[in-house]
């Protein structure tokens, strides 16, 4: 008999809606209910690419921006393996940020096109599901430590949440809006309500590739 597989669970928002804190008490609470979960966050900052990302984001360096790109994008599929893994024993993963938020990042700068930054992606294992937790960039902006990285200012968040609402028509990815606006356990049941069906559903279907 083979071990029912675990399920990508994958929480998206411009900056500040609250992705973190929902990550971690969604992961809490599927723990609590006795279903192995864990959580990865993205960039992952402790590897060599991503020290390089991080250092950037804080403003430490200065890199191309197709450059970039491609390091979030390399950053993602070291950890490919690991992830597979992962899921295989049966453990469900619960994702803080994946390639949409990549790909609305460096769309919303000026000259690049959405297939070009969904390229490098490709292929990725598919998340069985993917909530974008949606607020008013205005009112992310209000919330606690903004504005201390690069793409913290509200005219770009802006951009960004139009790139998202783009990628959000493609039929094929398992897209639920989550109102971030209201408290925090409101949202969060509606996140687990979500996710404990995205789970059932997952467990005895193969993983699938991103964007094929």
């Amino acid at each position: 008999m083979t071990c029912r597989r675990g399920a990508i669970i994958v929480l998206e928002g411009v900056d500040k809606a609250g992705k973190t804190t929902q990550c971690k008490k969604l992961v809490q609470t599927l723990q609590d209910n006795g279903v192995p979960a864990e959580m990865f966050r993205f960039p992952e900052r402790t590897t060599k690419i991503g020290q390089l990302i991080s250092s950037y984001l804080e403003n430490k360096n200065n890199l191309e921006d197709h450059t970039v790109h491609l390091l979030f994008s390399a950053n993602r599929w070291e950890l490919v393996p690991l992830m597979k893994e992962k899921l295989e024993q049966g453990i469900s993963l619960v994702v803080d940020r994946y390639a949409f938020s990549g790909v609305a990042f460096t769309s919303a700068k000026p000259g690049f096109s959405l297939d070009w930054c969904m390229n490098p992606d490709v292929g990725l294992p598919k998340p069985d599901l993917v909530m974008f937790l949606k607020v008013n960039p205005s009112e992310a902006a209000r919330r606690g430590q903004y504005g201390t990285e690069r793409y913290e200012t509200s005219a770009f968040q802006n951009a960004v949440q139009q790139r998202f609402e783009k990628l959000m028509k493609d039929p094929t990815i398992n897209w639920q809006v989550i109102d971030a606006a209201r408290n925090i356990e409101d949202v969060h049941t509606d996140i687990m309500n979500h996710s404990v069906n995205a789970i059932n559903k997952a467990a005895n279907t193969p993983i699938g590739e991103l964007w094929k």
